[in-house]
């Protein structure tokens, strides 16, 4: 073993597993496998938040975040500066996580250009807050994705966008050539809270682990040296946020499965595959009753768009992030928008 994994492994794990902690699983070192498909329903024990302070959990996840190179949040703190201050401050952390009383820090506000012109905004958290994000995701992922939908393949282990754009091409090539679009406005900055949580609490029993999951939500943001209260939201930028967004979008999912309808969902994007333009404006309309009576949400109400098999060769929102041949959405030509009626 390298200095390097013994200085992590000194850093993050300064109390014996013999205090409780549950069994470490898979190698050290390495990134969690997909987990074997589970029952959805039962809420998983009270000893979650052990699980997720375990010596093993915590070296993966100080591994990713490291990979990961992103800049300090809001006390400055940079990666190398963390490793320090995690070996002389973790066992205080490691306590507060245990005892439920962690408190975050806001996050710090960063904007990004969008490829297709507009302004993203980020949420960064504080380095060690990120480590502690990434330890629970890896908890929590292995145990909630093999629940999530076929259909979703937006920010989970062994899927990916182009596995959405070739699901898109079968859909097409059987028929279904009309193409609902359903892109969410706004959605991270308008999840529910109360809903969001009322979801994780049907999946976690652990007390602190649903009290630390809320305080990261209501964490606050830092923008121009102001820190703002934050009551709705999954600010992107914190490992934690695709996961909770994938928990909430998951009701949306199994509707559209339960209705037989051909979809690819990634993140925020849905798409469904219809035969005919009127099929495509009655589910439309149908699914934005849905987002807004059930999950409180606001789709921008695209009208169905008509492509033909030439030209729908991928999908939108998957292609946009890979940058697939033909990846980019386009408008229907006007010889096809007389033929679609829009």
């Amino acid at each position: 073993m390298s200095g390097t994994r013994q200085n992590i492994q000194y850093t993050l794990a300064l109390v014996p597993e013999s205090r409780g902690e549950a069994p470490v699983r898979g190698l050290q070192g390495t990134e969690p496998p997909v987990a074997k498909s589970i029952p959805e329903s039962p809420a998983f024990g009270d000893q979650l938040m052990e699980e997720v302070c375990a010596r093993g959990n915590l070296v993966r996840a100080w591994k990713r975040v490291r990979s990961n190179k992103g800049g300090p949040g809001v006390d400055g703190m940079t990666i190398e500066d963390a490793k320090g201050y995690l070996r002389e401050h973790w066992p205080n952390i490691r306590s507060h996580l245990l005892s439920g009383t962690y408190q975050p820090q806001p996050v710090k506000r960063v904007e990004i250009p969008k490829p297709d012109g507009g302004i993203r905004k980020l949420g960064v958290p504080c380095v060690v807050d990120r480590l502690i994000q990434q330890a629970l995701l890896q908890v929590l992922q292995e145990r909630w994705d093999p629940t999530f939908s076929e259909h979703s393949y937006g920010f989970r282990p062994g899927r990916s966008a182009h596995q959405a754009v070739a699901q898109a091409q079968r859909y097409i090539a059987e028929g279904y050539s009309v193409v609902v679009d359903l892109d969410l406005e706004k959605f991270f900055d308008r999840v529910n809270h109360d809903g969001l949580m009322a979801r994780v609490a049907t999946r976690v029993s652990d007390k602190r682990v649903l009290k630390l999951i809320r305080a990261f939500l209501n964490a606050g943001v830092m923008e121009d040296g102001l820190v703002s209260p934050v009551d709705e939201g999954t600010p992107q930028g914190g490992p934690l946020s695709p996961l909770l967004s994938n928990l909430v979008l998951d009701d949306l999912d199994k509707e559209l499965t339960r209705r037989g309808l051909r979809f690819c969902r990634y993140a925020d994007d849905a798409n469904i595959y219809v035969r005919s333009r009127r099929a495509g404006e009655r589910v439309m309309a149908s699914a934005s009753r849905f987002l807004t009576d059930k999950l409180r949400l606001r789709s921008t109400r695209r009208k169905a768009r008509w492509r033909d098999r030439r030209s729908a060769n991928s999908w939108g929102s998957a292609s946009r992030m890979t940058g697939a041949s033909g990846a980019s959405r386009q408008k229907p030509s006007t010889s096809s928008r007389r033929r679609s009626g829009t």
